[in-house]
Parts: structure tokens; sequence; C-alpha cells
């Protein structure tokens, strides 16, 4: 019963950090645009101008 004295104000800071931390993510803005990285995802800008699309001639 002991170890509660420490486990309990222990498991409290560490949930007050996390809700800080989420807080804080929200009045950053990090949840401003969810689409814009998802459709970033789906962009070929990582390949080379001259090189084709899709190698189905290769062989």
């Amino acid at each position: 019963m002991n170890v509660l004295v420490y486990l309990v104000p222990m498991a409290l800071g560490l949930g007050l950090t996390g809700l800080a931390a989420f807080l804080w993510s929200l009045r950053s803005g990090q949840y401003e645009d969810l689409e814009g990285a998802a459709l970033r995802v789906l962009q070929d800008d990582d390949l080379p101008e001259g090189k084709p699309k899709d190698d189905a001639s290769a062989g």
C-alpha cells in the first residue's frame, strides 16, 4: 500500500503532462489541415522528370 503514495502522484503527473501536450498541439494548429497531409502523400513529386510513372515495358 505504501507504493500507492508514489504511483498515484506519478500517474496524475503523467496524465496532466499528456493533457498539456494535447492542448498545446491544439493551440499551435497541429490539427488544422488534416486533408492536406493526406493529399500530399498521393502526389508523385519524388519521380524524376524524364522517367515514366510505371515500367510495364521493362520486362
